[in-house]
């Protein structure tokens, strides 16, 4: 073959001339991929809730057409929606230029990225970034992290009752909930959970033992539970005074999604590290470990720690394109104001018992234990949702979601959880009858 018939042939596209992934995919109706799915992939995840080919805006459609609202943005990951033009175009243009290169090299958007991340974090002199392609590869090495600062006598790392960091071994063994530890164990050794926001349960186990404490400033999959200014004040102390860090997983918090960077912003204090994902690329993959200061960023030195496809130029370009449009978009502002109005209009909803959350990460709780009928009530009308307790909802919407689109929910919900409630007592009188 001639160098002529190589770069043709390189250039050529490998499976006919169109982009979507139909011509390599095919086309089927929902119970006929599921039924594929079922024979074909893992079942850690159950049955699929439905199967999506298509987004655009806070709007996604299934494989049989119907519409969606999606309130739950891919869990907290879509941050500008679906199919957002600007990201989207960087995406492609960075793929079309340069893909991967592996850790041996750097690029130019990894760098950016690095030096916008320290920026919009505040972070101090001789602060580092570590690029993951998750958030519990972050809280990995987060992990990590906090390994480096033991010693003989300093082995305590302390977490939260409720807590959930990933499922990754390092990130496991730091996540609270049973089922999910109990199938894994012996996890890695150490760490020790304290009941949530109890400042006087912290104050007893922080102590010269304590390597580092690992705080999420509100538990999204405990069903949306903020920690107090106060408490994160109360864990800076504390940790400064024992030589302990002060870890902070912002994964489904960070970038924008309460309508601020960080959702400990308001908290006035400087952690030793922090870790992103979720909402940071936009869609794309990508995870960040952020270290303040110089000592805390000394610990992780050459050949302790690393990743193959991690700050790849393609996850670093979309994190980029994603932290612009928040920034020259207003996508702040929204998120304060359509996160207050979707808060407001809970509130006046007679099964709702309580409201929690900030900007556009919100939990709301119900009277009875309907939340699981209500995502299928909720699909049924239209709508993504979640529901991380028996009595628990969770939303967390693309930052771009219009007023129109809450007033939308909100006008549904009644008849949502009328429907919920139906199907619920039909199932607990089925199970009687059995």
């Amino acid at each position: 073959m001639s160098h002529t018939e190589i770069s043709h042939s390189a250039e050529a596209p490998i499976a006919g001339s169109s982009t979507k992934a139909s011509v390599m995919t095919g086309v089927s109706s929902g119970a006929d991929w599921l039924a594929r799915y079922s024979s074909s992939l893992m079942g850690v995840f159950g049955t699929p809730q439905r199967v999506l080919v298509r987004g655009a805006g806070a709007l996604v459609w299934d494989a049989d057409g119907k519409e969606y609202l999606d309130l739950l943005g891919g869990i907290a990951v879509n941050a500008l929606g679906h199919a957002h033009p600007f990201v989207t175009s960087v995406i492609s243009s960075q793929l079309a230029t340069l893909g991967h290169v592996s850790n041996f090299f750097t690029s130019p958007t990894q760098i950016a990225l690095a030096e916008k991340l320290l920026a919009i974090t505040k972070a101090p002199a001789g602060s580092k970034v570590f690029f993951a392609n998750s958030g519990t590869e972050a809280n990995e090495a987060a992990f990590k992290l906090a390994r480096r600062n033991s010693s003989d006598t300093r082995t305590k790392i302390i977490a939260l009752e409720g807590a959930f960091h990933g499922r990754t071994m390092g990130a496991l063994a730091l996540t609270a909930k049973e089922a999910y530890r109990a199938p894994f164990e012996p996890l890695p050794g150490g760490v020790v959970h304290i009941p949530f926001g109890d400042i006087e349960a912290l104050r007893a186990a922080v102590d010269e033992t304590t390597a580092a404490v690992f705080l999420e400033p509100i538990q999204g999959e405990a069903g949306v539970r903020p920690l107090s200014v106060e408490y994160l004040q109360a864990a800076r102390e504390m940790t400064s005074k024992a030589g302990a860090l002060l870890i902070l997983d912002e994964v489904q918090t960070g970038v924008g999604r309460t309508g601020k960077w960080l959702a400990s912003e308001d908290a006035g204090i400087v952690p030793d590290a922090v870790t992103l994902a979720k909402g940071l690329g936009g869609g794309f993959p990508v995870g960040a470990l952020i270290t303040f200061g110089e000592p805390t960023s000394s610990l992780l030195t050459a050949g302790q720690h690393g990743t193959t496809f991690g700050g790849n130029p393609v996850a670093t370009a979309a994190a980029l394109a994603t932290l612009h449009a928040i920034e020259s978009q207003g996508v702040l502002e929204n998120v304060l104001s359509i996160g207050a109005r979707l808060r407001a209009g809970l509130s006046g909803v007679d099964a709702v018992t309580e409201v929690r959350g900030e900007g556009l990460l919100i939990g709301f709780d119900l009277d009875s234990d309907i939340a699981p009928a209500m995502v299928t009530a909720a699909l049924d009308a239209g709508f993504i949702i979640n529901s991380p307790g028996p009595r628990t909802i969770r939303l967390a919407p693309p930052l771009i979601l219009t007023t129109e689109q809450a007033d939308r929910f909100l006008d549904a919900l009644p008849g949502i959880i009328q429907t919920a409630a139906a199907l619920n007592a039909a199932t607990l009188t089925a199970k009687d009858a059995q």
